[in-house]
């Protein structure tokens, strides 16, 4: 069963209507969207209203949700206590103490939880992480994901920051990738948030900016806004520095104008640029900078197609998922203390 099929529930639901391992058993929204994306499958598939009511009539074995954040913890608990498998989109829950009652859930039911990182299936994003473990420490990350969302998009972030600030939601995916390259403890972050709109919640900004420091003497920033008052001018930065050089996304096309707040364009790597940073006893480089451009590069759907596959793999092997589930639960944990930091103006401890 999928409940919610705006931009993430669209692209699951297609990829369980592909898969010969999936049947979708009904389709969960409150307005049309589910009887959209009916006819967009050419399907006629169950639709619902309600979410209690589907998981009573269908008694799912999975459950894919794709709500926004505010509904994830309860309806991921409902799923599990009916004894359903669940994958969830990031972030886990909207507080900490939801993620681990969601964690808590799913030992209690003895069922699969899968969070949607999709970076973590994108071949680009993990040869660019094999890549930062080699480039020495400490290692200094820049990333950021500055969307000018117009139209239907800045309906979605409106709907979003009622429940997150764009550095929980969009940062927990980058969050997560620095976490992957250093083994190092993060142990404080400091961040900074500024509300340009008065069309969001009062209590919530739509622009922020985090750093984290580890304890090896690695250090990271992350930027999102969202809005169409966000400037696209270098919005799609993805860049890492260590001792021995750099790796750098270099998506022209994806970064290109007009694509910050293209979904399609989020998890476009398109080449990988690898600076050396040997030098000769005139300080002159030894080798030239690499460009690696993978024959692998799975668009939006492809990737979602393949989360699935992982959880569909993760039921049938019963694939032990408890390291990638405390790497959801960190990651978020880290994010909140950089809401937290935003809201009080102090630097925070973890």
């Amino acid at each position: 069963m999928v409940v919610g099929c705006g931009n993430m529930g669209k692209s699951h639901a297609k990829a369980y209507h592909l898969s010969e391992g999936f049947e979708i058993v009904g389709l969960v929204a409150r307005g049309k969207s589910k009887d959209e994306l009916n006819a967009a499958l050419g399907a006629s598939y169950p639709t619902f209203d309600d979410y209690a009511t589907a998981l009573a009539e269908t008694v799912p074995d999975a459950v894919c949700i794709a709500t926004y954040p505010d509904t994830h913890e309860a309806y991921a608990v409902a799923a599990f206590d009916k004894g359903a498998h669940v994958f969830i989109e990031k972030p886990l829950a909207d507080s900490i103490a939801g993620a681990e009652r969601v964690v808590e859930a799913a030992k209690r039911a003895g069922k699969k939880l899968v969070v949607g990182y999709i970076l973590r299936y994108h071949p680009s994003w993990m040869k660019f992480i094999d890549i930062g473990r080699e480039l020495g420490t400490p290692l200094v990350f820049r990333m950021n994901l500055n969307q000018q969302s117009h139209g239907y998009m800045w309906d979605v972030h409106r709907n979003l920051m009622k429940s997150l600030s764009p550095i929980v939601d969009c940062g927990v995916h980058y969050i997560d990738v620095m976490c992957q390259m250093t083994p190092a403890k993060p142990i404080l972050v400091s961040a900074i948030g500024a509300r340009l709109s008065n069309d969001i919640p009062p209590d919530n900004y739509n622009y922020g900016q985090l750093q984290i420091r580890f304890d090896d003497g690695s250090v990271g920033w992350y930027e999102a806004g969202w809005g169409p008052m966000i400037s696209q001018t270098a919005f799609f930065v993805k860049d890492v520095i260590g001792p021995h050089g750099s790796v750098s996304i270099v998506a022209s096309t994806a970064g290109g104008e007009g694509k910050s707040d293209a979904v399609e364009s989020h998890t476009k790597t398109e080449s990988l640029r690898v600076h050396h940073a040997a030098i000769d006893d005139a300080n002159e480089f030894i080798m030239q900078d690499e460009w690696i451009n993978l024959q692998d590069e799975p668009d939006h759907q492809e990737l979602c197609n393949r989360e699935q596959a992982y959880f569909l793999r993760a039921i049938r092997e019963d694939l032990d998922l408890s390291k990638p589930i405390q790497d959801a639960v960190n990651s978020l944990r880290i994010a909140f203390a950089c809401d937290e930091s935003v809201r009080t103006g102090k630097v925070v401890e973890l």
